[in-house]
């Protein structure tokens, strides 16, 4: 016991044991900073900062921006660009899927591959005229129909209860050299005229295609209201490029016989629907 109590005193001794730290000017060995030391409080001094160290530390890495420099962080403006670009990928995904198809629809409109349906506007009022007389029509329904036959023949997709009225306006006037004719895929009407003759817009659009082609020559298409798409073939030379907005009436080609499958100096029309062929004589007086 005696022993143990030794050695005991003897580690109390060595902790608390006072030790000076002086500092004193090498040339003249004038004091010029001293201060008391036991070992005991070198080691809590030194036990204190170690733990404030770490302890602020810790506060940078996880609440300030300098955690982002630290292997293993992510950087919270790498995540806000990282999302911004998946929204514009998407974005940008959406948008080659819709000029995708409507490049399709361009396409089908240029080979003639379409199904077989024919648009007759006259012929479906008056089918559906019939079918309402078959069941008797009330007052509301016989006012409405007088008002669809008193409408314009040149109107393709009016609407009974809006103002506004959608007319075709004449590209070129001629003769009719070869007509619509379905069944033997010819989906326009072939209008014979001189040469650099000026066609012009059937109605206010955009121009979606302004391009040479060999089969068919300088080729024009114009988009316009209720997915009605006009074509232009065979044309001599084109004054509007593709983006362009005309106006109804205005010059966008002068005819020609350009392509391979042109017979002569005419303007090839095409009307097309929602995908569909419509016979142009039904909406446009040529002569």
């Amino acid at each position: 016991m005696k022993a143990k109590d030794k050695k005991e005193r003897k580690l109390a001794d060595r902790l608390l044991n006072k030790y000076r730290l002086v500092i004193l000017n090498e040339d003249t060995f004038e004091e010029r900073f001293a201060i008391k030391l036991s070992r005991l409080n070198v080691f809590i001094l030194f036990s204190l900062s170690s733990i404030t160290l770490v302890f602020f530390t810790t506060l940078l890495i996880a609440f300030t921006p300098l955690r982002e420099y630290i292997p293993g962080y992510s950087s919270s403006a790498l995540k806000k660009k990282a999302t911004i670009l998946t929204y514009k990928t998407d974005s940008i995904q959406r948008e080659l899927e819709l000029n995708e198809r409507y490049l399709a629809s361009i396409r089908s409109v240029l080979t003639g591959e379409i199904e077989e349906v024919d648009f007759n506007r006259d012929s479906i009022i008056n089918a559906a005229a019939q079918d309402v007389e078959l069941v008797g029509p009330s007052r509301s329904d016989s006012i409405l129909r007088e008002k669809v036959r008193k409408e314009d023949k040149y109107n393709l997709f009016a609407n009974p209860e809006e103002p506004t009225r959608f007319v075709l306006f004449p590209p070129v006037k001629g003769t009719i050299s070869d007509a619509y004719n379905f069944e033997n895929n010819h989906f326009a009407t072939d209008v014979a005229v001189t040469l650099n003759t000026p066609i012009k817009a059937v109605a206010d659009g955009t121009v979606i295609f302004s391009e040479w082609t060999v089969e068919t020559g300088y080729v024009i298409i114009l988009a316009h209201e209720a997915d009605l798409l006009s074509v232009y073939k065979h044309n001599g030379s084109l004054t509007k490029s593709q983006g362009d907005i005309v106006k109804s009436g205005e010059v966008i080609a002068l005819s020609g016989n350009s392509g391979e499958y042109t017979t002569g100096p005419h303007l090839h029309f095409e009307l097309w629907n929602k995908g569909y062929p419509l016979n142009p004589e039904n909406f446009i007086d040529f002569q």
